[in-house]
């Protein structure tokens, strides 16, 4: 009785041994062993091609450095030159526009005689060149700065215009104040309108209307851009004022009809 038990206890144990490898085998033989291989190999892949990706970068990174170090030096012997180039063709046009007074003059109805003929054949960089030549002889010849700013308006060379119309306000300093300066604020709002700043051109026209309040031809554009605006407490304000600089102005009843729609 007693010699049974332990060869029970060894037959239990082994049924247990056999019972935990059928199980270990059964899970082993569910594995693909092909699939292994081929996820190392696809992992080996991916490190060979990240390793060569990254010495191709390396690689191109410094070639591309290269070719701007290259392009940024040609840029700059380029730049010297022209600079040097710039600087030689300034003191050789001081040198020809330094004229006794009287040459000088002459020089300058001559020039605008041309600029103005060249301008009527619509010759514009022709012309352009000229009003140039004469603010070469005399840097504050308003005439000129005028005329050029006018050229580049209609052109439609904005930007330029732009910026020659506020240099004469530069120009004009304490005298702002006079129809002259009024012409360039009105000029500028003709500028600002043709590129579509309807709130800047209205208040250059407001200074231009504040030196002279009852020009009929600012306020023609004024009473235009208050409309376009859709603002008309300012289209009817600048519509009545209008009517008493220019009671004849054939536009008058089509702004009235306009301003009744707003």
């Amino acid at each position: 009785m007693y010699n049974i038990i332990p060869l029970i206890l060894i037959l239990l144990s082994l049924l247990i041994i056999i019972i935990i490898i059928v199980r270990k085998f059964s899970a082993l033989a569910s594995l693909d062993v092909g699939s292994i291989q081929a996820e190392k190999e696809a992992k080996v892949k991916e490190q060979i091609i990240g390793d060569r990706f990254k010495r191709n970068l390396v690689r191109w990174s410094s070639r591309i450095v290269k070719v701007f170090q290259a392009a940024n030096r040609a840029i700059n012997i380029l730049a010297k030159w022209t600079q040097a180039k710039l600087y030689e063709l300034i003191d050789k046009y001081k040198r020809e526009t330094i004229l006794p007074s009287d040459d000088k003059e002459k020089r300058i109805k001559e020039l605008f005689a041309e600029a103005e003929e060249l301008d009527e054949k619509e010759m514009t960089e022709e012309a352009e060149k000229k009003y140039i030549e004469i603010i070469g002889f005399d840097s504050k010849n308003l005439k000129a700065f005028k005329a050029l700013g006018n050229l580049y308006l209609e052109v439609k060379n904005y930007e330029d215009a732009k910026q020659t119309f506020s240099h004469i306000l530069n120009l004009i300093g304490d005298s702002e104040e006079t129809g002259q300066a009024a012409e360039i604020y009105f000029n500028l709002g003709l500028v600002s309108r043709a590129m579509g700043r309807e709130e800047e051109a209205l208040e250059n026209i407001k200074k231009a209307l504040k030196i002279e309040p009852n020009n009929p031809r600012y306020l023609d554009i004024m009473l235009e851009i208050g409309i376009i605006i859709k603002d008309k407490i300012i289209a009817l304000d600048t519509y009545e004022r209008l009517v008493k600089a220019n009671p004849e102005n054939q536009k008058l009843i089509e702004f009235k009809e306009q301003i009744d729609e707003l």
